[in-house]
């Protein structure tokens, strides 16, 4: 039995899942390690190319292992599931992992950086709350539809509506159906000055990379869309590679006007990538 060379990591929440092969496919690592202890058993193995399905928390465990000198790489998931061989369970997940780690035709994920994690959770957080704003403001538009009251579409018919609930002396909305669209409105105007907030942070971070501002330069592309772009895609190399990003779930369509995949939903309006 010789020394390990490959592995295939299946993470999870909790126990994690290890199956290792030597020089000749020898299986020679099969075990289960718990979360706790996951770098203290790497940190005794000698490096080896470690395989690891692109889900969330992956690119966490490759920047850890990758310090302790490993060598990892990450796969979507839907190209590791070719190389499942019997029922679906975490040995036999790893070991799927394990074999297609070394396939020469395999395509991978680049590990993302903290700072790219980040921008990130700055657009996803700005995508829930400016979700949860236009929920409130069509539950608003309902709830005045119902006492005869209807506005423009747009912020400014939103404007003219707060402007109504506002003033006591209408008398076109009862007392109790005016507390309880007071409730909205105020929750409305919290989360739009959250996502004020959340702009300018990505407006700074914007003007402060070299990156982001020389996407802005192609036409139709602003701060949101070039810095979403930038935590988006660590290897630029990668751009017209694999469509799953570890978790991410941006996909960026050049020709249809905008981006329909969620999580992520950037306005594209450029008709080619240029490159950065």
């Amino acid at each position: 039995m010789g020394e390990v060379i490959t592995i295939g990591l299946d993470i999870a929440k909790s126990v994690f899942q290890v199956h290792g092969v030597d020089v000749d496919g020898t299986v020679v690592i099969r075990k289960r390690v718990s979360r706790a202890k996951v770098l203290e058993f790497f940190s005794t193995l000698p490096s080896c190319l470690v395989g690891i399905e692109a889900c969330p928390s992956a690119h966490h465990w490759s920047r850890e292992l990758q310090a302790l000198g490993h060598t990892v790489r990450l796969m979507p998931p839907s190209y590791v599931k070719a190389y499942l061989k019997r029922s679906k369970n975490d040995a036999n997940d790893a070991a799927a992992i394990c074999e297609a780690v070394t396939r020469p035709s395999m395509r991978f994920v680049s590990t993302k950086s903290e700072q790219q994690q980040s921008g990130l959770m700055l657009h996803r957080s700005r995508q829930l709350l400016v979700r949860q704003r236009t929920m409130l403001s069509n539950a608003i538009r309902g709830h005045l539809a119902e006492l005869g009251i209807i506005s423009a579409k747009g912020r400014n018919g939103t404007a003219e509506l707060f402007k109504i609930i506002a003033d006591e002396k209408d008398g076109r909305i009862p007392a109790a159906a005016r507390f309880s669209l007071e409730v909205l409105a105020r929750q409305h105007t919290a989360i739009a000055a959250e996502i004020g907030a959340i702009d300018k942070r990505i407006h700074a971070w914007h003007r402060s990379s070299e990156e982001s501002r020389r996407l802005e330069q192609i036409p139709g592309v602003g701060p949101i869309v070039a810095t979403a772009l930038i935590s988006e895609v660590g290897d630029w190399k990668d751009m017209h590679g694999s469509t799953a990003r570890g978790g991410s779930g941006l996909r960026v369509s050049w020709s249809a006007g905008q981006s329909r995949s969620p999580p992520l939903r950037l306005p594209i309006r450029s008709h080619a990538w240029p490159g950065p």
